[in-house]
């Protein structure tokens, strides 16, 4: 695969990027290379990570949804079955598997830009190539990438208002959520 154009929306990561995270996950976020996606307010919504972090573990998903409302969603769309349509919708469907296989290919690459763990060096995410495990990955790299890079992922957002890959991510952060991340900074 020849070099990839840099990523359309890929800013460095700041530490109060690395604040809001923390609310946002409950946790702090580790392997942190930039945000490669942000929230029509600012907040990060999609951050890429090493593909080895800190202590050594192995991490191979490098393109990581962060963004509550929209993890919220996708997991309500985990919950219709809608996974294993889409694996079926990938065994019958050619041009579809062979653009996401493509897809896998692209994490791949992209994950390579940024380092290499051996043991998920053939590992991407959400199940590709071959079925689909977690939207929330795919969302990540389409979120990340852009339209057209991975078609199931594309699809799945079309599904969620505000969602789509193109165009600004539109903001729908709860005030619980502020709260949550103004209050997680107060405790450290």
């Amino acid at each position: 695969m020849t070099a990839l154009a840099p990523l359309p929306h890929e800013t460095p990561a700041t530490e109060d990027d690395l604040a809001v995270m923390r609310g946002q996950l409950g946790r702090d976020m580790r392997g942190v290379v930039s945000i490669a996606r942000r929230c029509g307010c600012g907040r990060p919504a999609v951050v890429r990570t090493a593909p080895r972090l800190e202590d050594g573990t192995p991490f191979p998903t490098s393109l990581y949804l962060t963004l509550p409302w929209l993890t919220l969603e996708l997991s309500r769309l985990e919950a219709t079955g809608l996974m294993a349509e889409l694996t079926v919708r990938l065994a019958a469907d050619e041009p579809l598997a062979a653009a996401y296989r493509g897809a896998h290919e692209r994490y791949l690459a992209r994950r390579a830009e940024v380092g290499d763990a051996e043991e998920v060096r053939h590992v991407s995410a959400g199940g590709m190539p071959t079925r689909v495990k977690c939207l929330h990955a795919l969302a990540g790299q389409a979120l990340a990438e852009g339209a057209g890079v991975n078609p199931v992922a594309d699809e799945v957002l079309a599904m969620i208002e505000g969602a789509g890959p193109d165009g600004e991510l539109v903001c729908r952060c709860s005030d619980d959520e502020v709260a949550g991340e103004a209050a997680w900074e107060e405790s450290r």
